[in-house]
């Protein structure tokens, strides 16, 4: 003999409502876990069921000194149902507002790109000019190299580092020097210091 299959949670929210509406009474948690298993819902998955219920506005809930009543009409099905009702209609109507907009811009949009033979033309004329475009971007790039300005530009920065370079070199030789004069028994070592440094004997300004 094959096992009873359980009810699904929809089928115990219904079980559930169905006690409130039998009885149109007001209910404690513990009543319902009672009365639960009685339509085949076990006590220990009562309050999560009532619990949805609540949630979704079908049972209401309130604190009554220090404890906690539930009940449920069939008016507050009703009700819930309306509001339910209510809500998608106001949701269809702004879906239909906003499609007839749509429409209306799509429409709009096709103004003036209607199938033509100006149309085409002036197509494959704005194709002819964009790939002469692209053909003389690159011909520029190849002679990038060969631009004044950005020959100038790397006469320039030469300039600059070549004089610098050399004003680094001249801060070393006052620098050789200062040490020569202040440590003259050092000279050895201070030979052997700079060429640790990676200073040629052969350091010299840069022409």
């Amino acid at each position: 003999m094959s096992k009873k299959r359980g009810l699904s949670l929809e089928e115990k929210r219904e079980q559930m409502l169905q006690i409130f509406y039998d009885s149109q009474g007001f209910f404690l948690l513990k009543e319902l876990e009672k009365l639960g298993p009685k339509k085949g819902v076990i006590s220990q998955s009562v309050k999560d069921v009532v619990q949805s219920l609540v949630d979704d506005d079908l049972v209401l809930k309130d604190k009554i000194g220090t404890s906690v009543y539930f009940w449920s009409l069939p008016s507050c099905a009703g009700n819930q149902l309306r509001n339910a009702y209510s809500k998608l209609e106001s949701d269809l109507k702004s879906s239909r507002k906003r499609f007839a907009e749509l429409t209306e811009q799509r429409e709009n949009l096709k103004k003036g790109r209607e199938e033509s033979d100006e149309r085409e033309a002036a197509l494959e004329e704005l194709k002819a000019v964009e790939l002469q475009h692209k053909k003389l971007t690159e011909e520029l790039a190849c002679y990038a190299d060969n631009d004044p300005a950005a020959l100038e530009s790397m006469k320039n920065a030469i300039e600059v580092a070549h004089t610098a370079a050399n004003r680094w070199t001249d801060n070393i030789f006052t620098l050789q020097q200062w040490c020569s004069n202040n440590f003259p028994q050092a000279r050895e070592q201070l030979e052997h210091l700079y060429k640790e440094v990676g200073i040629p004997e052969d350091f010299d300004y840069l022409e």
